[in-house]
């Protein structure tokens, strides 16, 4: 009999219920008003939903600052001379494709004759590349300037000059083999 009071109960509110969700801060009110009808005052007090992401992105820039304070970011050689002197970085540009395509020139020319010739230069090009990073350096920390950038300049020069020559005498000694087939037929 009970079971059938509530089924009919039931049958009779179907479609009545209140399904929907209460609005944001509901509990909020409904404890100040319950904490107001008693005569009470809450300790937890209005919370704002603004303060947390605004402490959090506080907390985020601040971790960010500390790590560049701490780890601070390091240019490298080119970028701080390119600093000092806009010029020098686009003539080394200039410098540098120049002796590129004449080192390929070089080792194409590679044969068991001229093999030796070529890891000479090789080794004389890498001095030549330490002697201009010291060059950078001693510019970053505020030589002469003039004098250490004609100083670069001529090591670009003392370079493309050397691999001039050595394709020179890998030339010659095309020849005289050459010339040396020519009269052994």
């Amino acid at each position: 009999m009970e079971g059938e009071n509530l089924e009919k109960l039931f049958d009779e509110l179907r479609g009545k219920f209140d399904y929907e969700e209460p609005e944001a801060g509901h509990e909020i009110r409904f404890r100040e008003k319950l904490d107001a009808s008693r005569g009470t005052i809450s300790l937890q007090g209005k919370r704002t939903s603004v303060w947390k992401p605004v402490g959090i992105a506080a907390s985020i820039v601040a971790v960010c600052a500390l790590a560049l304070i701490m780890y601070p970011v390091e240019r490298t050689i080119e970028e701080q001379v390119a600093q000092i002197s806009p010029e020098v970085s686009r003539t080394e540009f200039y410098f540098t494709n120049l002796i590129e395509e004449q080192v390929v020139a070089l080792q194409k020319e590679r044969t068991p004759e001229t093999r030796k010739l070529i890891e000479d230069a090789m080794v004389q090009l890498n001095k030549l590349e330490k002697n201009y990073t010291q060059l950078e350096r001693d510019l970053i920390e505020g030589g002469n300037s003039k004098l250490i950038l004609s100083a670069m300049i001529t090591n670009f020069q003392t370079r493309i000059n050397l691999l001039q020559d050595v394709l020179e005498r890998i030339e010659n000694i095309k020849n005289i083999k050459s010339y040396d087939n020519e009269a052994t037929l």
